[in-house]
């Protein structure tokens, strides 16, 4: 039976509140000098004292050993099985929808990069320098003017040097490759058909993109664009029929309010800055149930490379969380979509530390909010698919299963 099914049947509506906070890219790797991850070299007593109050462990976002994506990460959080409803999403449909996009049914979306090519072709930068937003409006208003045959374009910036590029037309698929070879020193990959009915679309996602290099060749270091993902908007079972809960998301980043609004999640008006959300999180307090609050600044920090900058983003959100914790909602869970170490300027596969704080739980000896501590935490290992029903058994919002 799918996870999903069970607690269907078994969720109960109560008042109880509930704040999942996902600081994005949160787990590390020790740094050479000092022997200490971001994390651990944070100042932390705010996490550390809720750490000490609640029960911690380590979650696996997919799988041990298994590098995951943003999308997958935050869909186990949410209880979806990562594996399974991934195939049903891709990047692109989440960030049109981010944006608030009207997708239609038979749209196909992609999400774009601006990125840097040398003089022989190959991405020198996948992400153009990360140019400004005010940038990336100025360059999409440029592309959304390619005109191809048989289809209508719309290039919609998203954030800094990401963008969403949808098309219209009849008899699409998005059954086809990614030309973001993830990687620098390489050449931009040729959109492949993975099947027979995709190659019209293969053709007028190469057409795009050729036109695309034709435009951007002076706008260095943002002359190229990689696009992935390719989706159709999919039809998902949403928090509120699963968990009888009435959901808001608070995501300063397209990317994560697409997928949020995905699953039935109403999506809050924030700022950029974390203080901003937090704000928002109170300001919003009384009209919702489940508060997820994403926070983005330490995954950026980690696929930068930036250790000190990463540290510094947690220190950050850990003197923001009094105003969370002022609240005094009945479970909060505190844990990351994926690791982000610093050392390797990417996601990873490195377990994720989590730790849950509620009146129920049954308190550890976990003393602070590290990797090396939650080691050690009463949850143990666990897959991430296993938070949201700990968070609802916490908030006495799930009832007897069997007789």
């Amino acid at each position: 039976m799918d996870n999903l099914e069970l607690i269907k049947q078994i969720s109960i509506t109560s008042p109880s509140k509930i704040v999942l906070l996902v600081i994005d890219g949160l787990g590390g790797l020790p740094h050479p000098k000092t022997g200490k991850t971001e994390l651990e070299m944070a100042n932390t007593p705010n996490l550390d004292k809720l750490a000490a109050k609640g029960i911690c462990g380590l979650i696996d976002p997919v799988g041990p050993g298994i590098t995951p994506g943003s999308t997958p990460g935050h869909l186990a959080l949410f209880g979806y099985d990562p594996i399974e409803y991934n195939r049903k999403i891709g990047r692109g449909v989440v960030e049109a929808l981010g944006i608030d996009f009207d997708l239609k049914p038979a749209d196909i979306a992609a999400r774009g990069n601006f990125c840097t090519i040398d003089k022989a072709g190959l991405v020198t930068d996948r992400r153009a320098g990360r140019i400004s937003t005010e940038k990336c409006t100025e360059l999409c208003k440029l592309l959304n003017e390619i005109k191809i045959e048989g289809v209508k374009l719309f290039v919609r910036p998203v954030r800094e040097h990401r963008f969403a590029v949808v098309f219209r037309g009849e008899e699409l698929s998005p059954e086809v490759s990614d030309s973001d070879p993830q990687q620098t020193g390489v050449a931009p990959k040729a959109v492949k058909a993975l099947n027979p009915q995709a190659d019209m679309t293969a053709n007028i996602a190469n057409e795009f993109i050729a036109q695309a290099r034709a435009i951007l060749a002076k706008h260095h270091p943002a002359n190229m664009v990689l696009l992935r993902g390719f989706s159709r908007k999919p039809n998902l079972p949403t928090m509120g029929e699963v968990y009888k809960l009435k959901p808001a998301a608070i995501a300063a980043y397209p990317m994560y309010r697409g997928l949020a609004k995905l699953v039935g999640m109403q999506l809050l008006k924030t700022g950029p800055a974390i203080t901003g959300e937090f704000d928002a999180l109170k300001q919003n307090y009384a009209d919702y149930d489940f508060f997820f609050l994403h926070i983005k600044g330490a995954d950026s920090a980690g696929e930068d490379g930036d250790f000190d900058r990463k540290v510094k983003t947690i220190e950050e959100i850990d003197k923001a969380l009094p105003a969370l914790t002022g609240l005094e909602p009945d479970v909060i869970v505190v844990t990351s979509d994926h690791s982000t170490p610093a050392l390797l300027k990417g996601h990873s596969w490195h377990p994720v530390p989590v730790l849950l704080y509620s009146k129920w739980c049954r308190a550890d000896r976990v003393g602070e909010f590290s990797e090396t501590a939650c080691i050690l935490g009463g949850l143990g290992r666990l897959s991430a698919t296993q938070v949201m029903p700990l968070a609802m058994a916490n908030a006495l919002k799930l009832a007897k299963f069997g007789a």
